[in-house]
């Protein structure tokens, strides 16, 4: 039996990569990072270089504390290498250098035993899973299933697109794993700047008719679907009220019941010359994490938001990542679920 094993988000976490902060970069500007970054800038107005190190030495304190809190449960926390990002990365096409592995869960997806490689988008994270090569040994040695998904070339012409709708063009296979949201059999794709809808088509053929990939499109191009939707459990959904109404929930999931986020508090303690670098919206503070059906990790901040999940039977555990703004990435972005207790299941007819 593989030591891999995780069908949604939400089963009892037993194991998970937790990614690091250092050696950090601001991604390469290019036109991929353009994209799917900062889509309303030049080239020359993308911020470059290493993060600062404030930012990282914090970073990395609050990631131990989160780290803390899921071994104190007993649940296994394994970390990546440290990287040297700042390496330059050249194909026959283009050169780049490299962006961070604070965020497992956008270049690896894992469903049931396999663990995928997935198209990333970005140029800057193209040899990102690099660093998570000595675990991707040790649970392919262990049984997990490891796959990797046809490697794209991302050519200038992918990234030519409606800048209205910001998706790649459908060109080659290209996503980033956090574009997926995980219900058993049943997988919701989001088409955004950082997946085209033909790795969607890709994934489902892939997995095989055992699995079906739902596509969310048209409601958020920005990055990735979980600062957007977040499945607490069988039954139960939270949306982001900004990008989502109950008119463009997915169909498939309307049948469950949908709470709706309040609005993000206490975006003032960043300041603006902060907010102008910074990767990810005021959302990504509802980007939370689920140790189990009952249990999730919330930014401290949000009030609002955890007094809502406490009404609906949660007990909250209350953290934060000082900078997950600056480096576009919260709870469940820089977690990568190996192992959850449970069964391969669907939930929908």
């Amino acid at each position: 039996m593989s030591i891999v094993w995780s069908c949604n988000e939400w089963d009892p976490l037993e194991e998970v990569i937790v990614g690091n902060p250092f050696n950090a970069r601001f991604p390469y500007a290019d036109p991929s990072t353009q994209l799917a970054e900062y889509p309303d800038r030049s080239l020359d107005q993308i911020p470059q270089g290493p993060f600062p190190s404030k930012i990282i030495e914090e970073t990395e304190e609050d990631l131990q504390k989160f780290v803390d809190v899921m071994r104190a449960k007993g649940i296994v926390v394994r970390r990546p290498e440290v990287w040297p990002h700042e390496r330059k990365i050249r194909t026959t096409l283009w050169e780049s250098e490299g962006y961070y592995n604070y965020c497992p869960r956008d270049i690896l997806l894992v469903i049931g035993d396999k663990i995928i490689e997935t198209p990333n988008v970005i140029r800057s994270r193209s040899l990102e899973t690099g660093s998570y090569r000595d675990l991707l040994m040790e649970y392919f040695s262990d049984g997990a299933v490891w796959l990797s998904a046809p490697k794209p070339l991302l050519a200038d012409r992918l990234f030519e697109t409606d800048l209205d709708k910001p998706a790649p063009r459908n060109d080659e296979p290209a996503f980033d794993a956090a574009n997926v949201l995980r219900f058993g059999h049943d997988l919701l794709y989001l088409v955004s700047a950082t997946g085209n809808e033909l790795g969607g088509h890709w994934l489902q053929r892939m997995l095989g008719s055992n699995f079906r990939v739902h596509f969310l499109k048209d409601v958020y191009f920005g990055s990735h679907i979980d600062s957007t939707l977040v499945a607490l459990r069988p039954g139960l959904i939270l949306a982001n009220p900004e990008r989502l109404t109950m008119d463009t929930i997915p169909s498939f999931l309307k049948d469950w019941e949908i709470i709706f986020s309040p609005p993000m508090e206490r975006q003032e303690r960043h300041s603006a010359e902060y907010l102008r670098q910074a990767i990810g919206s005021e959302w990504i503070d509802m980007n939370l994490f689920s140790l189990d059906p009952e249990t999730v990790v919330v930014d401290r901040h949000q009030s609002a938001l955890i007094r809502l999940l406490e009404r609906k039977g949660f007990d909250v555990a209350p953290l934060e990542l000082r900078h997950s703004r600056m480096l576009g990435g919260g709870f469940h972005c820089v977690t990568l679920d190996t192992r959850r207790r449970g069964i391969m299941d669907s939930y929908f007819n």
